[in-house]
């Protein structure tokens, strides 16, 4: 049966984004983008504003990528670790092309953990479709890297074994820290959005409900999240090592130049510091990047901060408390916390 001509583009380009999948119908949202427009987003979702060119059924798409190549790597991360700064920076570089946070994988991060409504080979099949269309770029060099959304990081495993030649970049912060950066701002409320599903495969890894939410006060719903995540992280590190680097952000920000080096060698296998030393000149070390527009310095970041381990120490005092005894009784949240 010959292709549409929304089949024959798909394939050829990122100018149509799979914007959304629709587990009730199985229907993909395309709508269409320009180089620009993926600079300039932050998040690949709802808030796009970008013309719908047609919702096909998923089948249609899976026959318009059947000879596409999966060729991407990713951005895993906790949240508000500067997965998205990193994103920009690299995405300045020739070789790299940036998309930050695809709806599409939250999607099926949540479907995985709910074990509907697709089977375990169903939704094989559609996150080897979706890497597809992740991995297209506008022209060579680029290389596709996808920054995905903090609650995907327990899909990762998954889509790093259909994507063998894949690597990730896994962006952490110590506990401590992260416990800081959460409570200040509005950080929390994403942090308990995600909560449920990080919780229920932290104790699917253990192998019980060692916990519920309601027993958790916030720095200890924090301190889990870090847990659940940091567990994938140590087995991403421990069963691909060569395929996964690890990037405190702190360390980061102390050498963004030498951290840039190391991720595009990472990467692309190139050492090149000079390429990373331009990089790090970027005016995005000094705006807040999911809003480029508002100017955001380390001394600002560094002034927020204290003043979140100010006003919610005993939070923070109870999240570090509670990791301290999850590490205790169970092995692989220690191993997550080493």
């Amino acid at each position: 049966m010959p292709l549409t001509d929304w089949q024959t583009r798909l394939a050829a380009s990122p100018e149509l984004f799979p914007l959304a999948i629709d587990p009730a119908i199985d229907r993909v949202r395309l709508v269409r983008m320009a180089p620009v427009d993926y600079e300039k987003a932050s998040f690949l979702d709802e808030r796009l504003a970008a013309p719908m060119v047609a919702e096909p059924a998923f089948a249609e798409v899976e026959a318009a990528m059947a000879d596409a190549p999966v060729a991407c790597d990713y951005i895993f991360h906790l949240g508000h670790v500067g997965s998205t700064l990193l994103s920009r920076l690299l995405g300045v570089h020739p070789a790299v092309f940036s998309l930050r946070e695809p709806h599409a994988l939250r999607t099926f991060a949540a479907a995985e953990m709910a074990g509907a409504p697709w089977s375990d080979a169903e939704l094989d099949r559609r996150l080897r479709v979706f890497q597809a269309l992740f991995s297209r770029t506008w022209r060579p060099p680029e290389r596709a890297l996808v920054k995905a959304t903090s609650m995907v990081s327990g899909l990762a495993p998954r889509l790093m074994a259909q994507n063998p030649a894949g690597r990730a970049l896994l962006m952490t912060l110590a506990p401590e820290a992260y416990l800081a950066a959460i409570f200040s701002g509005a950080n929390l409320g994403d942090v308990r959005q995600a909560a449920a599903l990080r919780l229920a495969r932290l104790n699917r890894r253990l192998g019980h409900a060692a916990w519920t939410l309601d027993q958790l006060s916030p720095g200890e719903v924090v301190a889990m999240s870090w847990a659940s995540d940091r567990a994938v992280f140590a087995d991403l590190a421990r069963r691909m090592p060569e395929r996964v680097l690890m990037v405190d952000f702190e360390a980061f920000l102390a050498a963004p130049a030498e951290g840039l080096t190391a991720a595009l060698a990472h990467l692309h296998g190139r050492n090149d510091p000079e390429a990373a030393a331009r990089l790090a000149a970027s005016p995005y070390l000094q705006r807040y990047s999911k809003a480029p527009e508002y100017g955001y310095r380390a001394d600002l970041r560094r002034q927020v901060l204290a003043e979140a381990r100010r006003t919610a120490a005993e939070e923070i005092r109870r999240g570090l408390a509670w990791l301290e005894g999850a590490a205790r009784a169970w092995p692989a949240i220690a191993e997550a916390a080493a």
